[in-house]
């Protein structure tokens, strides 16, 4: 299995309402692009401060890598991909990716 986390420093004029919006996109996912097993997300609720900004976030948990690399090129991840980067401060660099096995 595959955790892909994505950490987002969204932009400051974002409402409350919108991020539940983008986030319901990511977890809209799930029923479209197989292999996904679980979508998490939230905010950074670490005491430690060391969030370099990033202080929103989800995780995708995925059967393998094959079907993580099969919803890199989904289309439906490419059209969420491009307004979590529109949602972004400073775009590609508003966000962060890692992803690791479990």
């Amino acid at each position: 299995m595959i955790l892909h986390c994505v950490f987002l420093r969204l932009k400051a004029a974002m409402t409350g309402e919108e991020k539940q919006a983008l986030f319901e996109s990511v977890v809209a996912l799930k029923q479209v692009i197989p292999g996904i097993l679980d979508i998490k997300h939230g905010p950074n609720v670490s005491p430690e401060g060391l969030h370099g900004g990033f202080v929103d976030g989800f995780v995708v948990t995925f059967e393998s890598a094959g079907a993580r690399d099969a919803y890199l090129v989904h289309p439906e991840h490419v059209a969420v991909g491009e307004r979590i980067i529109s949602s972004t401060d400073g775009g590609l660099a508003g966000l962060l990716v890692f992803d690791f096995n479990l």
